[in-house]
Order: C-alpha cells, then sequence, then structure tokens
C-alpha cells in the first residue's frame, strides 16, 4: 500500500511538471556577430520586442549581440546543433550550401540597394530562400545592411592602387577572387577578429558598410576609406529547418507575419544608418574618406567585371541576367 502511496505522488509530481513544462514559453535565442547599432542589431531587437509583445508568454526571445554566443564561423553549426534557433549571417556564408547565393558577392552587379530590393523580393530571391531547407537551413527573408566600401592604410583611388595589400574577407570565394583580380592578397578573417587585424597590420585594409565600418571602428584604424559602392552586405535570417517546422501551426504563422514586419522596418533603415554612419566617420577626423571621379569608378568596375564571367557556370547567366533585369527596374 506505502508502495502504491510512493507511485502516486511520483506520477502526480511528474504530471504536474509535464503540465508546468508545457506551459514554459518557447525560447528562441538569436545570435549574430555585429553591434546592436547596426540594422541586423536593429532588426534582431525589434524581432525580440514585436515576438514578447503579440505573443506574450508563448514566445521568449534571446538576442545575443557582438559574437556573444557564436562568430561568423561557428554560428551555422551552432544554428544545426540547436544551440540557437535564429541567425542572420552575410551572403557570403552559405556558398557551401548553394552557387546561386554567390551573384550577391559579384563586385559591381548591383547599381544600388533598391536594385537588390528588387532581384530579393522577385521569383528568384524568394527560391533562393528555401533552397537549402533540405540541408537544415531554412530562410525567412533578407535584410539589407548595405553597399561595400573599401579601406587601406594607404588611398586607394585606381585599382593598381590595391596591389601588394593585404585585405581582410569574409570566407567566400568570389571575394577571394575579387581581391586576386586586383593583384592584391585576401586573407579569410572573423569578423570579431578585424580591428585587432587593422590595428596591428596583420591586414592593410578591408571592405564593408559604413555602419559595419563606425560601430566596429575601423575607421580608427585606417587612414583612408574609398566610397565605392562595389558590392553588397545583406543577410539571410534563417533558422533550423526542424525547429521551425516543429513549431505549433499558429505561433509559426504569427513568428512568419512579424519576421515580415520586422524585415520591412530594417530595410527602411538600413540607408538612414549608413549615411548616419558615415556623417560620424566624416566628424571623427580620423580618416579620409575619397569620392572617386566616374572615370575612377569605371576603371574599378572594369577592373572587377571578369568575375561575372568567371562564376557565371556555378551561379548560372539566368541569374546573373536577373539581377541585371533588377537593376532596370525590372521584376524577375
Amino acid at each position: 500500500m506505502r508502495k502504491l502511496l510512493v507511485f502516486a505522488a511520483a506520477a502526480a509530481v511528474a504530471f504536474g511538471a509535464g503540465i508546468a513544462s508545457a506551459a514554459d514559453p518557447i525560447v528562441i535565442k538569436f545570435s549574430h556577430v555585429v553591434a546592436d547599432n547596426t540594422p541586423k542589431g536593429h532588426g534582431a531587437t525589434l524581432f525580440k520586442e514585436m515576438v514578447e509583445k503579440k505573443l506574450a508568454g508563448k514566445v521568449k526571445v534571446e538576442v545575443y549581440p557582438n559574437s556573444q554566443l557564436f562568430g561568423d564561423a561557428k554560428e551555422m553549426e551552432a544554428l544545426l546543433l540547436g544551440d540557437v534557433q535564429i541567425i542572420a549571417p552575410s551572403l557570403s556564408k552559405f556558398e557551401k550550401f548553394t552557387k546561386k547565393l554567390q551573384v550577391f558577392d559579384l563586385p559591381f552587379l548591383f547599381d544600388d540597394v533598391a536594385a537588390i530590393d528588387r532581384f530579393q523580393a522577385g521569383a528568384m530571391g524568394q527560391t533562393m530562400l528555401k533552397s537549402m531547407a533540405d540541408k537544415g537551413y531554412t530562410g525567412l527573408g533578407y535584410w539589407h545592411n548595405g553597399m561595400k566600401q573599401m579601406s587601406a592604410n594607404k588611398e586607394l583611388r585606381l585599382p593598381g592602387d590595391a596591389a601588394g595589400l593585404k585585405f581582410r574577407i569574409q570566407a567566400s570565394t568570389v571575394l577571394e577572387e575579387q581581391f586576386k583580380a586586383l593583384k592584391a592578397n585576401p586573407q579569410k578573417m572573423a569578423f570579431a577578429e578585424v580591428y585587432q587585424a587593422l590595428q596591428t597590420g596583420v591586414v592593410d585594409g578591408q571592405e564593408n558598410t559604413w555602419s559595419n565600418i563606425y560601430t566596429q571602428k575601423f575607421f580608427e584604424v585606417q587612414k583612408a576609406f574609398t566610397e565605392t559602392n562595389h558590392g553588397v552586405v545583406d543577410y539571410m535570417v534563417v533558422t533550423n529547418t526542424k525547429f521551425w517546422a516543429g513549431l505549433p501551426a499558429d505561433i509559426r504563422t504569427e513568428l512568419e507575419k512579424i519576421m515580415k514586419e520586422v524585415t520591412t522596418a530594417v530595410n527602411k533603415r538600413a540607408d538612414d544608418d549608413n549615411a548616419d554612419a558615415r556623417k560620424k566617420i566624416v566628424d571623427s577626423g580620423r580618416t579620409k574618406i575619397i569620392t572617386l571621379t566616374a572615370q575612377e569608378k569605371a576603371a574599378w568596375r572594369d577592373a572587377m567585371k571578369p568575375m561575372w564571367d568567371k562564376f557565371a557556370g556555378d551561379i548560372g547567366k539566368d541569374t546573373i541576367e536577373g539581377a541585371l533585369a533588377a537593376n532596370a527596374k525590372k521584376t524577375n
């Protein structure tokens, strides 16, 4: 009889624990490698705020900026392992899973962020979001950061000025070949290591957006920035495919709606963030910003454009043509 009572009590405790567990909110860890006051940082914070307002008590979002949990070399693996539930890597990080996303690394392919937005909203861009689902990554949206600028400890006015210099790049085959075309030396390096590498001379220069350049203080350790707008740093917000599929349908639907709203807000704000960062860099007086003439910019474009043909086989000529069509304000 005593054993029966003990068993009944234990069962009651277990049942009660099950009820409590079922009532616990779903925790989503959102990890990223940049500062809070960047387009991606603003987006992650806004996502947290909106989720905890609209799904109060059901979903909790924890945001970990500045590589607090994982650097950009480890976050992709962490997502597959379930150590985080959402990350927003730059599009360069996905080339090992689909070559088509290399289109975003091709230099001087897109005229501006508006063209990129049109391409991403079109059929090709939307298909890419789901193109890695079978590998464990489900895309939830594209977040703009902005156009890339180039810097070094010498003035870069013409492509030949980059020859022999060491440039930090993301882990991207296209970006590696881009700098080789300039007769420079590309060095793959985690984002969190760049400031010290520039400061100590491990690398001579880098490419990035104004918001990242300002928030990471790269302008303190570079003598000159060239406003090239030669490429883009954008992100794909991704989640673990199994995690996302395993969410209750109503929760998943609401999270998708929230992500769509946040994506619109982030992309509208990105231009303002970059303009503000550029102004602060100028006001600091710590470095020089070089504005290229039309002829100088054409020289840079001519030096890098061979990358289009070099990677057309992997990316697909139709994808490159779709990007060019977006420049012409056409949808694909």
